[in-house]
């Protein structure tokens, strides 16, 4: 977003079927020095308040040595926010979109929880868009047939209507959103600045923004990545927080075990949550320059 934009980037727009996306890239002064480099492309997560302010701590390490590409993907951030439901593939379309248009040549693509698992099916389907993948506790949030705890939440969301004004009334607020981003996404609620909290939510705010989140909400988007993960074939590494509360490193083990041949290594941050380009970005900058080589 904008608004917390780091300093040497500028804000750009991608058309696509869906509406503008916008994205991050590296400023004119960097760009002059990039021409042999590959594109990296960082991807945030879906949940409420989501944007590429998620990865704004990490991606301004690479700016000198990488054709950075940090979108705020549809329906999230700046870019348009449609009045529809969202499904797996609409998010397919617009990664391959992103991919093929902004990045043009292959990426190494840094992407977060549903994204990431999203990524790995797109890398399955089309695997020339990518370079390599490194993932921080990808998922489908239908991993091995478990549904996590989710029905009761989706049940809830489905409710035509109700399922609005609780957006409105009980997410969209500061407090809901420091609450929400301490209990469940942070492990020390000392690495939670005001910053962190006011970028969620002006995300959160944005009009119309209540669609994109409900279809996480309900489920829309959910699906199981471990039917997918066998015949994944881009080298990949998968990081995991180890305080992650929504699925644990060892459901992030279990995954990499099906297909050892292409997920390379996998990482436990200690002392981390859900988020730890976010709470522990330096270690993320070192893990991911170590595989970018």
């Amino acid at each position: 977003m904008l608004d917390f934009q780091p300093l040497g980037f500028q804000q750009c727009i991608l058309n696509t079927i869906y509406g503008d996306m916008v994205y991050s890239r590296n400023d004119l002064h960097f760009r002059e020095t990039l021409l042999p480099k590959s594109p990296l492309v960082f991807l945030h997560s879906l949940g409420v308040g989501s944007s590429s302010y998620e990865w704004s701590k990490v991606y301004p390490a690479f700016a000198t040595r990488y054709w950075v590409i940090a979108p705020d993907i549809l329906g999230w951030g700046d870019s348009a926010h449609p009045k529809r439901d969202y499904y797996p593939q609409d998010y397919l379309n617009l990664i391959r979109t992103l991919l093929m248009k902004v990045a043009v040549k292959p990426a190494w693509v840094v992407a977060s929880s549903l994204t990431a698992g999203l990524t790995i099916r797109l890398a399955i389907q089309e695997p020339h868009l990518f370079k390599g993948l490194f993932l921080i506790s990808p998922s489908g949030y239908r991993d091995f047939s478990n549904r996590y705890g989710q029905d009761l939440i989706s049940l809830f969301f489905s409710i035509t209507g109700f399922d609005r004004i609780i957006y409105e009334l009980g997410i969209v607020n500061k407090l809901a959103v420091r609450t929400f981003l301490k209990q469940f996404l942070f492990a020390k609620s000392s690495c939670l600045s005001d910053e962190i909290v006011d970028a969620y939510l002006a995300s959160a705010a944005k009009i119309n923004s209540e669609y994109s989140a409900l279809s996480s909400l309900k489920g829309n988007l959910y699906f199981d990545l471990a039917q997918y993960i066998p015949d994944l074939k881009v080298p990949t590494i998968f990081v995991w927080g180890e305080q992650s509360c929504f699925n644990s490193p060892h459901h992030g083990q279990k995954l990499a075990l099906l297909n050892s041949q292409w997920i390379k290594s996998f990482h436990m941050i200690s002392g981390a949550g859900v988020l730890p380009h976010l709470e522990v970005p330096a270690i993320i900058i070192g893990l991911l320059d170590k595989y970018l080589g």
